[in-house]
C-alpha cells in the first residue's frame, strides 16, 4: 500500500483513525531512486495526517538482487519525529511507543472533529 499515489491515502486513512486506529503498520520496498527523497518524508507525513505512530518494515538492501531496496525500516511518532530507524543493512528497529502521545498530539490538534463530513460521503470498500 506505500506506493500507491498519495493523494489516495487522505480519505482511506482518515476512515481508520476515526475507528481509533494508534498504530499503522506498513511494509515497503522503496528503490534507489525514490527511497532516499521519499521514504521517511511520506511516512512522516502519514504519521503527522493521521495522528499517529507509523511503523515501515523495508528489505535490506542486496546490491545483487533484481530490485535493490533502499532499507532503512522506521518508526515515527504523531508528531512527525522519527524514534528509531535502522541504516540499509539488515537490522531490528526498537522505539518505546507512548500511546499518551496520540491523545495528546489529536487534543491540541482536534483535525477528527473538524472534518466536513456535509461534503463528502464514504462508500463502502
Amino acid at each position: 500500500p506505500f506506493t500507491e499515489y498519495v493523494g489516495e491515502y487522505g480519505v482511506r486513512y482518515n476512515v481508520a483513525v476515526s475507528a481509533g486506529v494508534e498504530l499503522m503498520l506498513y511494509p515497503g520496498a522503496f528503490n534507489m531512486t525514490t527511497g532516499p527523497k521519499h521514504w521517511e518524508l511520506l511516512q512522516r507525513g502519514r504519521a503527522v495526517d493521521n495522528q499517529c505512530f507509523v511503523a515501515c518494515a523495508s528489505p535490506a538492501r542486496d546490491e545483487s538482487a533484481g530490485y535493490v531496496a533502499w532499507g532503512h525500516s522506521t518508526v515515527i511518532d504523531p508528531w512527525g519525529a522519527v524514534l528509531g530507524t535502522t541504516d540499509e543493512k539488515e537490522g531490528i528497529v526498537y522505539a518505546d511507543l507512548d500511546f499518551n502521545a496520540v491523545d495528546e498530539v489529536r487534543s491540541f490538534i482536534p483535525t477528527r472533529h473538524q472534518k466536513r463530513t456535509d461534503v463528502y460521503k464514504l462508500g463502502e470498500a
